[in-house]
């Protein structure tokens, strides 16, 4: 409907905005001076115990000085209500005695027909609660007795109850004067296909009654209570009033109470919704009968920016929630999420409630889960990551996943989030039981080349590498830094290589806390550069967003990286590899080997040294292996494996005259 130019400022100035607000706060005394307009309250849109919400009555406009919330009279009533514009404009007009301009005439015809059709309903409604009264609704009674429904309950939600007859709502509508074509056309009287007289839809059935946001009647929900009775659940078909994919049950009172609650639980079904409200938790809808839709799950997301789905923890309901989450991926944004509470496998809401009370509800609630949970859960649970096939595989897997996330910001940290996940599944065991030499003398140097230990490959411990910067390691910090920043300027040059060491960054520590940042800067935004017509460009560019400058100025900054022409833009592809290949290589191997040294004078000062030498032998050894590998390439000598030889037996040395000598 299009608004006359001038009516919603005659609107706001017939209706007083203090009293629109004053239904939901409590205004401040001390502060508030009503014979000026002028009034405080705590802010209904943030929890908060002073008044630093400002309602100005005379100019007709709120804001809150600690959330910086502002609007007027229909901002307000569309943020606490969860209303749609018009339905805003429709309340505050009734409220204000002003009539709504005049529709076109199609869309006046269809008015009066959605009121014709909302009257039948409605009709339909009392009909049904009546007959839950009488003699003929006797096992539907002990069936709602059965689910330990409480009488005030059953008023709340107005549940009635459809008799076993052919014709009986359809003789009482129409002696009340509705059109045998109404009723046809609202759903609640079926026509036989093959002709013959209309029937009563809904026989022998518990019936719910579904209100849309603005509390109309639109259609019903009807549960058999027959045995063998099919099938189980049924609802009303598609209608003018009723589109089964955008209604949800208990929308209505589910508004005001998510909006009190803060929070809003989507269930299965209606039975679900009417347990949980008998527990306490009153903020809750539910689809009716099928997956939840697109449409469906905008309107979730219009109650609460973080639902909480509530599923069996079944099969059944995994995979439900999985296909929630499917369609919930592309949607995502920036205060739009979902949490996922699993229940017991084969229970509902409804039997958690009765077995557990409202407090193992609420327990299973506060528990939920995050969507990234589920998402990490189903790719790795009960699959053999053994092989680096199988582990590419789920790398696959998980890109495509979150590739279908639209917002570049959220996925970046989606992104992020699995690849911290993923390290910790694949990070290397702190400790393995490993043979222990006794001839007494370190194996190190060239014979041990070929058999590097799995320590120095695997990163050192958080705890290991703070020790080891904490106790000043001689020249470690210096040289790392050197090592992170050109393996950080290689791959923002050369993009493409990047993703080649892809698996590499995302392990190797790094010890500077800025370079760290600029490393899951670059990992996150390494997809969408790639598809940028200067992806190095773009990707300084996009790691310079998140970081808050140029990247580049610091990685160059060292005259090392700055000398080193394989790691330029201007290097070719295959220099540039080994380049960055290297400083990997190296840089792992530094801190693994320091980390060994350091865990192995641990294990002087507690007197393990059983295994000490194989482990300062073997850490040396591979030190030597990651720093000569490419000087050997070239054609180059080097001393330091004399050095760090001298280094471990002056190690050695100090422990044996340390002991105690026996007699």
């Amino acid at each position: 409907m299009s608004l006359p130019p001038g009516f919603l400022d005659e609107l706001r100035n017939r209706v007083s905005i203090a009293q629109v607000v004053g239904r939901k706060v409590t205004w401040d005394p001390r502060k508030s001076i009503a014979a000026r307009g002028d009034y405080w309250a705590p802010c209904p849109f943030h929890h908060e115990k002073t008044a630093s919400f400002h309602v100005d009555d005379a100019k007709g406009f709120y804001y809150c000085f600690g959330c910086h919330a502002k609007g007027d009279a229909l901002s307000f009533l569309r943020e606490t209500e969860n209303m749609g514009f018009m339905e805003a404009v429709e309340t505050l007009a009734r409220e204000a005695g002003m009539s709504l301009p005049a529709q076109d005439p199609a869309a006046a015809a269809r008015a009066a027909e959605a009121k014709g059709l909302a009257e039948a309903m409605e009709a339909a409604v009392q009909f049904y609660r009546l007959q839950l009264n009488g003699a003929r609704a006797t096992a539907a009674r002990a069936y709602l007795e059965r689910r330990g429904l409480a009488r005030a309950t059953i008023e709340r939600f107005e549940i009635g109850f459809a008799p076993e007859g052919r014709t009986l709502l359809l003789e009482h509508l129409t002696d009340k004067g509705f059109e045998r074509k109404k009723l046809v056309e609202a759903g609640l009287v079926g026509l036989p296909r093959e002709g013959g007289s209309p029937y009563d839809r809904f026989r022998n059935r518990i019936m719910f009654p579904i209100r849309d946001t603005r509390g109309r009647a639109i259609a019903f929900g009807a549960r058999a209570i027959a045995e063998g009775q099919e099938p189980k659940y049924l609802n009303s078909p598609e209608t003018p009033l009723f589109d089964k994919g955008r209604s949800l049950y208990n929308i209505g009172p589910a508004r005001t109470a998510a909006h009190k609650a803060g929070a809003l639980v989507v269930t299965e079904g209606y039975m679900d919704v009417i347990a949980l409200a008998e527990a306490g938790i009153e903020h809750a809808v539910a689809p009716l009968g099928t997956a939840i839709t697109e449409a469906q799950l905008e309107a979730i997301w219009r109650l609460s920016p973080e639902p909480v789905v509530a599923l069996d923890g079944d099969k059944a309901g995994l995979g439900a929630a999985h296909r929630l989450i499917e369609l919930a991926l592309p949607l995502l944004a920036p205060g739009r999420a979902l949490r996922f509470a699993l229940l017991p496998a084969g229970q509902d809401p409804d039997d958690v409630v009765r077995h557990g009370g409202a407090e193992a509800m609420q327990r299973i609630i506060s528990e939920s889960l995050p969507m990234v949970e589920l998402i990490w859960s189903r790719e790795t649970e009960g699959q053999v990551l053994d092989s680096p096939e199988r582990r590419a595989a789920l790398d696959t897997r998980l890109k495509a996943k979150l590739a279908s996330i639209r917002d570049e910001n959220l996925r970046a940290h989606y992104q992020s989030e699995i690849r911290t996940r993923r390290a910790k599944l694949f990070a290397t065991p702190e400790r393995e039981e490993r043979p222990v030499r006794r001839t007494g003398t370190p194996h190190h140097g060239r014979k041990a080349r070929g058999r590097l230990p799995w320590t120095v490959a695997a990163a050192p411990r958080p705890e290991t590498l703070a020790s080891l910067l904490g106790r000043g390691e001689p020249g470690l910090f210096a040289e790392s830094r050197i090592r992170e920043c050109a393996i950080l300027a290689g791959c923002i040059n050369h993009p493409e290589l990047a993703t080649e060491f892809e698996d590499r960054l995302e392990r190797v520590p790094f010890t500077c806390p800025d370079l760290e940042k600029i490393r899951d800067a670059l990992l996150s935004s390494l997809e969408a550069a790639l598809n940028a017509p200067d992806p190095a460009e773009e990707l300084g560019r996009a790691i310079g967003q998140r970081t808050g400058r140029n990247p580049l100025i610091d990685l160059l900054a060292p005259g090392q990286v700055r000398a080193n022409r394989y790691l330029s833009r201007s290097a070719e592809p295959e220099q540039a590899r080994r380049a960055i290949d290297e400083e990997l290589t190296r840089h792992a191997a530094t801190l693994g080997r320091s980390a060994e040294t350091l865990e192995a004078q641990r294990e002087i000062i507690a007197d393990e040294g059983e295994g000490l030498t194989w482990r300062l032998s073997e850490a040396v050894s591979a030190e030597f292996e990651a720093n000569t590998r490419p000087l050997a390439e070239a054609g180059q000598s080097s001393e330091d494996e004399a050095s760090l030889s001298r280094e471990l037996e002056s190690m050695i040395a100090r422990h044996n005259s340390r002991q105690p000598k026996t007699r």
